[in-house]
């Protein structure tokens, strides 16, 4: 066991990183500690991390890197705050990647959404709202402020499934009952089954990732629930694609409930903000008239074109938004281009040229 002036240091350490505005700690025995920052990998400090301190802190947590290969868990700075914590080993060292269990919410606009639309999906009662992204492109954050919407402003009994939880609540207008995949409940998919039981008006499933909890989140919001969960796609058709392949083992009806109960989808990644930070660029579908037609349908295509050719408030492609966004000054065009399926597109939008 190292002496606790080591154990001491890496806290400190950890400290320190949040106070430089990082996002994810990264912590490998031998390496010098990394952080994430706007997005990037940096070193914190040079200075390497003795096996040592890293086994301490592997106990302090309750794990025995002896005999446990990963895990995650709960730990609180001292004095300080809630982080979500991965041990792991790595080429047989071990390692750990922290990240802060946020209790400060940016509200919609803050965060550069479109405010008025994510709001009036808030307030319906029933139906499917789906985030979509990569990894590392705000879904959770997105969620986590539209969910603080409806607390400041509705009367709601608001019931998450999150792994890991990343954001933490305090009830205000609305109830929450926060739950955590292995810790409180197995899976997406049991877990949702028994919020159904729990008098829940809102649902925030953390990720829809079987044909499971797809059909059982469609089925929770034709019977009243609004539903909101998050997919790793990138695009609106993108999304749409991957959740009727999800329905594909499901019954005949799957399809149709996907149209009659999705209210819409945001869809976003983060871009290099011109002057420093991120900016969140983004592509959006409210669900209504033709496109449940064309969703029942499978038109993809249609679809798309529907939101290219779309310029009210509800509906926006990633190209207008990336065209619009590089004009006003937000990103620069090279990084706007690259952001595009089809470079091309872009260019010829900059000149003007539709379609």
């Amino acid at each position: 066991m190292a002496d606790s002036s080591t154990n001491s240091a890496l806290t400190q350490l950890i400290r320190d990183a949040f106070v430089e505005a990082a996002t994810d700690v990264f912590i490998v025995e031998g390496e010098a500690p990394r952080i994430r920052r706007d997005g990037e990998v940096v070193v914190l400090h040079p200075g390497p991390i003795p096996r040592s301190g890293l086994e301490e802190f592997w106990h302090s947590c309750g794990i025995d890197p002896a005999t446990q290969a990963e895990a995650d868990v709960s730990w609180k700075i001292p004095g300080g705050r809630r982080l979500r914590v991965n041990f792991y080993h790595t080429l047989g060292r071990l390692a750990a990647v922290l990240r802060p269990i946020r209790a400060t919410i940016p509200p919609l606009a803050e965060l550069g959404l479109p405010a008025p639309l994510l709001e009036s999906w808030m307030q319906r009662r029933y139906g499917l709202i789906l985030v979509t992204g990569p990894t590392g492109s705000g879904k959770s954050t997105t969620v986590a402020s539209c969910l603080d919407w409806i607390n400041r402003h509705l009367a709601r009994h608001i019931v998450t499934l999150e792994d890991p939880i990343e954001f933490l609540f305090e009830n205000q207008r609305s109830l929450f009952s926060q739950r955590e995949i292995r810790q409180d409940s197995e899976s997406f998919a049991s877990g949702l089954r028994s919020a159904l039981r729990q008098s829940p008006d809102v649902l925030f499933v953390g990720e829809i990732r079987d044909s499971e909890t797809a059909i059982t989140a469609l089925h929770a919001a034709e019977t009243g629930h609004l539903v909101i969960s998050t997919l790793h796609s990138s695009s609106v058709v993108e999304t749409l694609d991957r959740f009727a392949h999800l329905l594909k083992s499901a019954t005949s009806g799957a399809l149709n409930l996907l149209a009659s109960q999705l209210i819409g989808i945001l869809s976003q990644q983060l871009l290099p903000r011109l002057g420093g930070g991120l900016f969140p660029a983004l592509e959006y579908l409210q669900n209504e008239a033709a496109t449940r037609r064309w969703i029942l349908e499978h038109k993809l295509p249609e679809l798309q074109d529907h939101l290219q050719k779309s310029h009210g408030v509800t509906n926006c492609s990633l190209l207008d938004y990336l065209v619009a966004s590089t004009r006003q000054g937000f990103i620069d065009a090279d990084t706007a281009r690259s952001a595009c399926a089809r470079p091309q597109d872009f260019d010829r939008a900059m000149r003007g040229i539709s379609g």
